[in-house]
């Protein structure tokens, strides 16, 4: 057993009680033990799956990911039980479990004891898929004649370059797919082409994909009203919700996840409901649905429960639909989303990849969602989750972001030097996976970048473009 930082718990109680009664001259009680919470949450979450999933130096993870407000928290990882916990004065303890094949979860204020038993079926053994296609390496090309090699050094040089100490820009990993052809990899210091790395609301895309691998199944349909039992009820206005709505974010629900704040929707649904599909379904109605766009997570893990029901109900089922249907195809050996408390995967922030898993997730959508002869997205799927969403003014498609613009104007598009076709799925810190299929490239981008650093997107991939030869 290791405590992190070495001091002792003493100390942190005295430091915490401290820090906890200055909290409290600028917020109300109330407040301030929510925002404690939401950072013990997060922290041992975060700390769990970095250290016996992603296996990175538990160290490096707290200088580098946890250095915010939640660096005050305490934590405490048991490597015997594959645990982390977290405490501050006023709040429970905070758990994480690491469970094989799903990563870490959050345990809520469950015991110990009754989480495990809580959880103890959720893992899947059916690998009825596995022998059917058997997936193909990346094909490596490090001096594809296609390209000015020195110049595309160069372009990826600058993706690594810290120009701000007060804003790091800490680019774990950079990779460059041209033609089905790996023709550059690049790596941080302690990070390595094995290593799972978190996508956040990357996740989101993916989630994209299992709708539409269930949509061929003929187990969903985008342009019914959506499966949500607790909206069945045709006096209830959410009842005209269509699961086209959810993915293109025009749902009309409410959800709060403006940047600044502590506690908000977002920080609620995932560090202090046990259920984050609940939690937004849950949500009243404020705009008519097709109506308005907003960027809403809780939209994300509502089309997880959906995705969940629709490939059998269990925590089981839809981890063998995500491995067998679009992971194992795909080669994503190391890949997974992990669930919340309640067995329902968090399809808004928690997959885990390695650089060379996200390139192949970003391949499947070049290629049209066909994979070594095999379709595994719907014919026309990339096509609908690329076109623009009206509401979204030639920024969104169905959960997939676009560089469309408004009426194909280049200035009005949100990255003007960069190509029309472009989409890409984002993520917090500045994860990228971007595919544009006028070049025949997908490009992967995973760090931890402050909000205000130097890391430029539209930068990074003009430059990379530009040592294109023809």
């Amino acid at each position: 057993m290791t405590t992190l930082p070495i001091i002792s718990k003493k100390f942190y109680q005295a430091f915490l009680f401290i820090l906890l009664l200055i909290s409290l001259l600028f917020y109300p009680v109330h407040y301030g033990l929510q925002v404690a919470a939401i950072g013990a949450a997060y922290k041992a979450k975060l700390l769990c799956t970095n250290t016996f999933f992603a296996k990175r130096e538990p160290e490096l993870v707290l200088r580098e990911d946890l250095s915010g407000p939640e660096r005050f928290i305490y934590s405490n990882i048991d490597y015997n039980n594959k645990s982390v916990s977290t405490w501050f004065p006023g709040i429970n303890t905070q758990q994480a479990f690491y469970l094989k094949g799903l990563g870490c979860v959050w345990s809520a204020d469950m015991a110990e004891n009754d989480f495990k038993a809580h959880a103890k079926d959720w893992i899947a053994t059916d690998k009825t898929y596995l022998n059917k296609i058997k997936p193909s390496s990346l094909i490596e090309n490090f001096t594809h004649p296609a390209f000015n090699q020195q110049q595309l050094n160069t372009a990826i040089d600058n993706t690594f370059l810290e120009l701000d100490p007060e804003a790091p820009t800490l680019t774990r990993a950079v990779l460059i797919v041209y033609q089905g052809q790996l023709i550059a990899e690049r790596y941080a210091p302690n990070i390595s082409k094995d290593m799972p790395l978190q996508g956040w609301s990357m996740t989101k895309s993916v989630m994209n994909a299992l709708v539409g691998i269930l949509v061929k199944q003929g187990q969903l349909s985008i342009n019914q009203p959506a499966p949500i039992k607790e909206w069945a009820n045709a006096n209830d206005p959410r009842s005209n919700i269509t699961l086209d709505h959810l993915l293109r974010m025009s749902s009309g629900l409410e959800f709060d996840e403006s940047a600044g704040a502590a506690v908000t929707d977002l920080s609620e649904m995932l560090f202090l409901s046990p259920n984050a599909a609940a939690f937004a379904i849950d949500k009243p109605l404020i705009h008519q649905p097709d109506s308005h766009w907003q960027y809403s997570s809780g939209t994300s893990n509502i089309i997880s429960r959906i995705v969940r029901v629709a490939s059998g109900g269990s925590t089981a089922n839809v981890i063998s639909l995500l491995n067998n249907e679009l992971f194992i195809p795909l080669g994503m050996k190391k890949a997974i989303i992990e669930p919340d408390t309640s067995g329902n995967l968090i399809g808004s922030s928690y997959m885990y990849a390695t650089a060379r898993d996200w390139a192949r997730f970003g391949q499947l959508y070049l290629q049209n969602g066909i994979w070594e002869e095999n379709r595994i997205l719907p014919e026309h799927w990339v096509k609908y989750s690329t076109t623009p969403t009206p509401a979204a003014k030639g920024q969104y498609g169905a959960h997939f972001w676009i560089n469309g613009g408004i009426n194909s104007s280049a200035e009005q598009r949100p990255y003007p030097s960069l190509p029309e076709d472009l989409y890409f799925a984002a993520g917090y810190k500045g994860q990228r996976v971007i595919v544009i299929p006028s070049h025949q490239m997908v490009i992967v981008r995973l760090g931890w970048s402050d909000d205000a650093s130097p890391h430029n997107m539209e930068t990074m991939v003009a430059e990379i473009l530009n040592a294109k030869l023809h």
